[in-house]
């Protein structure tokens, strides 16, 4: 059996849990595909699995958000060739050398961006596309309120709601104020000395990735008939009543058809990527210390 590098989890805890190891390289079955990671995104889910929020199996690899090339193909693997260059979001695994993944939860790299900058990209503009497209059904000319407008997801949001010729709003810290701006928000709020609900009113659109007092203070913006879409929390059902608004709590999934319209975005230069660190993989343990803390604006990226 080969061996590859991995950052395992054996038990739930802080950072120290992370170990930097040799694991066995995992082998593809017919219907799968092995790739070779040249860089993986940490996001504040991995460091939720690792403290044991979501009771996953141990022993475990974290890592969701990966861009790599493809080693190796099954026997029913068609779509992809050995050799491509590709990226992707799954919910485990990508903290290695080398991972395993199915074919729909592939797309083709977008040719003007490294594999660093590639990582970064999955997991915030999936997420971003089926909550404001899929979820609310955001249009042209729509007004949207997108929540932490600065993070991994909401900058997506920010960047995907202008493509599609939405007005946008974007609240985050006055230091991320121009940040934001550049991405193409058409207002930003400082949620740090400005009651977002005193300065918004009639959005057709929420998206919250926030959750809590953020959450249902959104109730308040939101126009009749308007939406409101959380990755981080349910809304209320009484609230949504008292309001007439719809709402909606997504997580996302992988979508090759989606992705591949983002790979486009990408090459039209619609999307922009921030990195704000990148780590050797061995150095995982600082790299998620440095995205609990939350005081990162673009992307943290551990390159093997």
């Amino acid at each position: 059996m080969k061996t590859m590098k991995a950052i395992q989890v054996k038990e739930y805890g802080d950072e120290s849990v992370l170990n930097y190891t040799d694991v066995d390289r995992p082998e593809p079955k017919a219907d799968e595909i092995l790739v070779k990671v040249h860089a993986a995104a940490v996001n504040p889910v991995d460091w939720k699995i690792r403290e044991g929020s979501f009771g996953m199996k141990l022993p475990l690899i974290l890592g969701a958000e990966f861009a790599g090339t493809v080693e190796e193909t099954g026997a029913d693997i068609e779509k992809f060739k050995i050799g491509e260059a590709v990226y992707g979001k799954i919910v485990l695994g990508c903290y290695a050398e080398y991972v395993v993944v199915k074919e729909k939860d592939l797309g083709r790299k977008p040719n003007n961006l490294d594999f660093k900058n590639a990582a970064s990209i999955p997991m915030g503009a999936l997420t971003s596309w089926q909550a404001i497209f899929d979820a609310a059904n955001l249009k042209s000319g729509q007004k949207i309120l997108i929540h932490a407008a600065s993070g991994g997801v909401g900058s997506m949001a920010v960047q995907l709601a202008k493509a599609k010729g939405a007005y946008v709003i974007g609240t985050a810290s006055g230091r991320n104020k121009d940040f934001v701006k550049n991405l193409g928000a058409d207002e930003f709020i400082d949620y740090t000395t400005t009651n977002f609900e005193d300065a918004v009113k009639d959005v057709d659109v929420v998206f919250d990735t926030i959750g809590g007092d953020t959450l249902k203070r959104s109730f308040q913006v939101l126009k009749k008939g308007g939406f409101l879409v959380s990755i981080a929390g349910k809304p209320s059902e009484e609230l949504a009543k008292e309001y007439g608004v719809e709402t909606k709590y997504i997580s996302s999934v992988s979508n090759p058809e989606q992705l591949e319209e983002i790979t486009k975005l990408a090459e039209e230069n619609k999307i922009k990527t921030f990195i704000e660190h990148v780590f050797p993989l061995s150095e995982a343990k600082k790299a998620q210390k440095l995205s609990k803390e939350r005081h990162t604006r673009g992307k943290i990226i551990l390159v093997p």
